[in-house]
């Protein structure tokens, strides 16, 4: 290995996400191994607070388009600096990797390896232009296999625009604090928990509906993240109109969820939209926790139905609420799926086991 490893990550957003998180824990991992790690961005404070936080250095780039010359120039500049370096460029999303790939060859530097995660369940795009961006990366990742599936679907029957063996699949993990907090004995009603970005296509207008039918029951609802007033203030109008406002707690997004998940007794991630990769889903499981989760995106491909959790059809109000009820009546029930996630997530979705498959793909031998 070169004496200096530079490691970029491209990150186009202006707000916080699952992929900020990602990319986060993984500039971290670098930061504290020695790697020069950097982070272009377009400057919005609340992505940018976070990973300088963690030491990593910050470039801006407007990302303007694919054809955008000022993000171009900026990331063709960090290459020529880091000349007798080994730089790997990590973009999320291939209109990122194309800025990567143009910058690539207009500093010289065939040397630089660029790596793209493909985030989404959506197939590829078959235009002359994708395909070339396809062909010319080093490594594809996708966050899962129906993420990956999807993706190739574009080609059905044909032969793939890439070498084949350029797709990877790896699941996502998150990067845990020296131990994680200690489990509370929780006092008072069952809590079930919701936390992520407060966004349309996320199911909380089935949860507070499957809250209305549980007005009777000894739970309470906490539900953790941020939104836009309009949209937070439709769903607190929604459970005043159910009559369940009383039984919920609103918190706002915190980035470190751990010790709010360890006080709660289950989780509840009812999203409309198919999931790439939870997140959040496997935050539960790494704190010993069962979780009802739609069972429309990969969270099968971690989860089995009745073992770690509940998966349950998007939208199926009636069934959500019964499965919270089972969990909520059910300590015993509780217990043991939560014991399931947790030897889940240490036999196959650990931080090491990522970390490892992805620094192979930095660096294949």
């Amino acid at each position: 290995m070169p004496s200096t490893t530079t490691l970029i990550h491209i990150l186009t957003a202006n707000r916080w996400g699952g992929v900020e998180r990602y990319a986060l824990d993984i500039c971290r991992h670098f930061v504290n191994s020695g790697w020069r790690v950097a982070a272009v961005t377009r400057g919005a404070k609340a992505v940018d607070a976070l990973f300088e936080k963690e030491g990593v250095e910050l470039l801006h780039a407007p990302f303007a388009g694919m054809l955008d010359f000022a993000s171009i120039r900026c990331l063709t500049g960090a290459l020529k600096k880091s000349r007798g370096e080994k730089v790997i460029i990590h973009a999320h999303g291939f209109r990122n990797a194309f800025t990567a790939l143009v910058a690539r060859k207009l500093a010289g530097r065939k040397d630089v390896r660029i790596v793209a995660t493909r985030h989404k369940v959506k197939k590829g795009l078959d235009s002359a232009l994708f395909r070339r961006i396809y062909r010319n990366l080093d490594a594809i990742i996708c966050v899962s296999k129906l993420a990956a599936d999807r993706f190739i679907s574009a080609w059905h029957n044909r032969q793939l625009p890439f070498p084949p063996e350029r797709l990877h699949i790896l699941h996502n993990s998150i990067y845990l604090p020296d131990g994680l907090p200690l489990k509370n004995e929780t006092k008072g009603p069952v809590t079930a928990m919701f936390h992520g970005p407060i966004l349309q296509g996320k199911g909380l207008e089935s949860l507070i509906d499957a809250m209305a039918m549980l007005k009777n029951e000894r739970m309470r609802l906490r539900i953790v993240g941020s939104g836009t007033p309009d949209y937070v203030d439709r769903l607190r109008r929604r459970a005043i109109t159910r009559g369940v406002m009383d039984k919920i707690d609103w918190y706002k997004y915190t980035p470190n969820p751990l010790q709010l998940i360890q006080e709660a007794d289950f989780g509840v991630l009812p999203s409309l939209a198919e999931e790439a990769f939870g997140l959040s889903n496997i935050e539960y499981m790494a704190c010993g926790k069962p979780q009802i989760c739609s069972s429309n995106g990969a969270q099968p491909e971690y989860i089995t139905d009745g073992r770690e959790g509940f998966l349950i059809p998007p939208a199926n109000v009636n069934l959500l609420a019964e499965s919270m009820r089972k969990l909520a009546n059910d300590p015993e029930l509780r217990e043991r799926m939560g014991q399931h996630a947790l030897d889940t997530f240490n036999q196959s979705l650990t931080w090491q086991n990522f970390i490892e498959k992805l620094a192979s793909l930095y660096l294949p031998s």
